[in-house]
């Protein structure tokens, strides 16, 4: 039996950025498709609580949601199987998103943040995608 390898092609990055960061919701990407999802980042610079909140969905379908400080509480501080992964390095902090396979879109992929504070300076997102 012959193996079927899927791979993405042209993949391409785009981004998203939002400074300085008013309270409320706002779309950071959004992309129309076919498509493949290959991965994210969220990074919002100083952040006082941590309860901005990043959505991604995928075809009008919820992926991801979860603020910076649950991500955090939850434990998603290493690797792990679930796809989300939170770094913090002092006033940084950062929430990866990436699966082991890809992910399709046939209609759309919204990747959102609803700020829920002041002091936010920046949220910069970047969104790896291809076909």
């Amino acid at each position: 039996m012959a193996s079927t390898t899927s791979f993405v092609t042209a993949p391409q990055r785009i981004q998203g950025l939002l400074a300085p960061a008013a309270t409320g919701d706002h779309t950071l990407v959004k992309l129309q498709g076919p498509g493949v999802f290959v991965c994210a980042h969220v990074t919002r610079q100083n952040d006082p609580t941590g309860v901005s909140f990043v959505s991604l969905d995928i075809d009008g379908k919820n992926v991801v949601s979860l603020s910076f400080e649950a991500a955090a509480n939850w434990g998603l501080t290493e690797d792990n199987p679930y796809g989300v992964v939170l770094l913090q390095k002092s006033a940084i902090t950062t929430l990866t998103i990436g699966y082991p396979l890809p992910l399709r879109f046939e209609r759309d992929l919204v990747l959102k943040v609803t700020v829920n504070e002041v002091g936010i300076a920046q949220i910069v997102a970047n969104v790896i995608y291809g076909s």
